[in-house]
């Protein structure tokens, strides 16, 4: 008689976030201490090439917002207003039922700290110290008066990046100790347990398109840094 064969091991994790998006996260995070280090001890080299890094990271997440794995692309995590009032009428509810990647509410998140960091990336570039000594790489093709006004903005902005940042952490503490749900974990190895997130395809996070948003993004960022003088 023939031995039956136990069946296989369920699996006891899923992946919900692929490599490019994890080490977006974390560099971002670095950049933005170090930008607020090297600003505030006007190490403007520093502050300018970190900001010149910023910037290609946020080229590539937009880039992979669009091409990347399934949780990366913003046609996944993006939803309307109804949506998002629906998942924080079920914030209530126990067992916390987790989204697949993003949840809308943290969609809308990604999408407003994009958002703010394009204009804040932006704005430096353009920027110009009350002396005129020290500006960025595009404040050649504005005025001084826009140049200030530019950067005076820079400076508002990171203000209110810092409170987004603020408002991350706290809602990561929330759901740490009132859901019980882990979001720093996963974000370090890119895995949930299985169970707490509905079972679905797999990610698709291609090598080759992350490697041609890596090019794109450090070609267009050295060229900003350059004035576009190549």
């Amino acid at each position: 008689m023939t031995p039956v064969e136990p069946p296989a091991a369920a699996a006891t994790s899923v992946r919900v976030w692929d490599l490019p998006v994890r080490l977006f996260h974390w560099a971002l995070v670095a950049l933005l201490g170090f930008s607020w280090w090297s600003g505030d001890h006007h190490d403007m080299d520093w502050h300018r090439l970190s900001g010149y890094t910023i910037l290609a990271l946020v080229v590539f997440r937009i880039y992979w917002g669009v091409v990347g794995s399934r949780t990366a692309r913003f046609a996944q995590f993006v939803r309307g207003p109804r949506a998002a009032l629906a998942y924080l009428g079920r914030l209530g509810r126990r067992p916390y039922e987790a989204a697949d990647g993003h949840n809308p509410i943290g969609g809308w998140s990604v999408v407003l700290l994009l958002a703010t960091l394009v204009v804040m990336v932006t704005a430096g570039l353009f920027s110009v110290d009350v002396d005129g000594l020290e500006s960025g790489p595009l404040a050649d093709y504005v005025s001084f008066d826009v140049g200030r006004t530019a950067a005076g903005v820079h400076h508002f902005v990171f203000n209110v990046l810092l409170a987004l940042v603020a408002l991350h952490v706290l809602a990561i503490l929330f759901y740490l100790v009132a859901l019980r749900h882990d979001l720093i974990s996963p974000m370090l190895h890119g895995r949930r347990k299985a169970g707490e997130v509905p079972v679905a395809e797999r990610l698709g996070a291609s090598p080759w398109k992350a490697a041609i948003g890596i090019v794109i993004a450090g070609g267009l960022a050295y060229a900003v840094s350059k004035g576009f003088h190549l």
